[in-house]
């Protein structure tokens, strides 16, 4: 079941690669996973619509890994284990299951799929996929601006040379 070799365990966080972004779910034992998706969505494409980005309320759901990752390819990803000590499974499990079927505020930005799990798994809600397009954002504004600045004194100097 696993892909890139490493068979998921309860309390797992599992990386969704879809097209232009990653879904994140809680691996919960037997071939499930939990997850924050959309509510409008029919179930095993709760997370696969890019529009889902739009709503501001999500549903937690209880699904078959295989549903939730459809053709996409997915991995185990604790990628906080190193910075965070993560709760221990069955508390993990509980507070997954404890949330199903339950609507959330959405926030692309600070209430996303992954805010979610980290949450459950280490009591911290954080998303680097979030981080990391804030920083090309900053990177490419940096960059513009740099551009703006250089063509405006090639302009002057070109004016004063004039």
């Amino acid at each position: 079941m696993a892909e890139f070799g490493q068979e998921p365990k309860p309390g797992d966080l599992i990386e969704i690669f879809r097209f232009g972004y990653k879904h994140w779910a809680i691996y919960v034992g037997n071939g499930y996973v939990i997850h924050l998706a959309p509510p409008s969505e029919y179930p095993g494409a709760s997370s696969s619509s890019i529009f889902s980005v739009l709503s501001s309320k999500a549903e937690v759901k209880w699904e078959r890994l295989k549903d939730v990752v459809g053709d996409c390819r997915y991995r185990v990803n604790n990628f906080l284990d190193d910075k965070y000590r993560p709760r221990p499974v069955n508390h993990i499990i509980y507070s997954a299951k404890a949330k199903v079927g339950q609507e959330m505020e959405y926030s692309l930005v600070w209430k996303n799929c992954e805010h979610f799990v980290t949450n459950l798994r280490y009591g911290e809600a954080e998303s680097r996929q979030v981080r990391d397009a804030a920083m090309i954002i900053s990177i490419g504004g940096a960059a513009f601006a740099a551009l703006a600045a250089f063509g405006f004194i090639a302009s002057r100097n070109r004016q004063q040379k004039q």
